[in-house]
């Protein structure tokens, strides 16, 4: 199944490392980063999920919960958390799927056969209060992900559903925005009374109005 922007998130039940959940009830309401990494006790992996328990306040502070996956078991994740901790300074504060059937892996085409039969590549859907998927990325197992990315990328989202603004390259929170070009200049004037900066017709800048 491959997800696209816009679609609902499939529900699931699976066994986590935090007990069973069902995902649309566990979310309740809040945003969620669901990510997958290939394997336990694994190096790269065990650099990620320290990162994302050392950012899980800064998570929690946009409304959104982490949740990981491999194909592992509970048992492996379980014996897996004492290195996790060990090397980064990070106890695992968030739960882990476990999908050794990959019952979930493949209903979010987490499993790439042409990268590996039979692991996940390293999956990321930023799913909002609404459980609808706004951002999928897929890295290769080599390549560990930029946590601080994913951050900047809700920020965006969550400041763009609220104001009618688009974001510029690199942007982040607190930077200029862009005003969205089916905002007429009469309409950008009653919406940013402080008035804007026209680069060009289509390029209006604004400060960000959540700063």
């Amino acid at each position: 199944m491959t997800l696209r922007l816009g679609d609902t998130a499939p529900d699931f039940e699976a066994e986590t490392t935090e007990g069973k959940i069902k995902f649309h009830e566990w979310k309740d309401g809040s945003w969620a980063v669901l990510f997958s990494h290939p394997a336990d006790f694994t190096p790269v992996c065990t650099t990620e999920l320290g990162r994302v328990a050392a950012l899980k306040d800064q998570f929690a502070h946009r409304n959104t919960k982490v949740i990981g996956l491999s194909v592992d078991s509970i048992e492996h994740h379980n014996g897996w958390k004492g290195d996790i901790a060990d090397v980064t300074g990070h106890a695992l504060n968030f739960p882990l799927i476990a999908d050794p059937d990959r019952a979930v892996a493949t209903l979010y085409d987490m499993i790439h056969p042409n990268a590996s039969a039979t692991a996940t590549v390293r999956s990321v859907f930023i799913i909002d209060a609404n459980n609808k998927v706004r951002l999928t990325l897929t890295y290769p197992a080599s390549t560990g992900r930029n946590f601080d990315e994913l951050l900047r990328v809700i920020d965006s989202l969550q400041l763009t559903d609220k104001h009618k603004v688009a974001t510029p390259v690199d942007w982040k929170h607190g930077d200029d925005v862009i005003i969205v070009p089916a905002v007429s200049d009469e309409d950008a004037h009653k919406l940013f009374p402080n008035g804007f900066d026209a680069k060009k017709p289509y390029l209006r800048l604004v400060p960000d109005p959540s700063a």
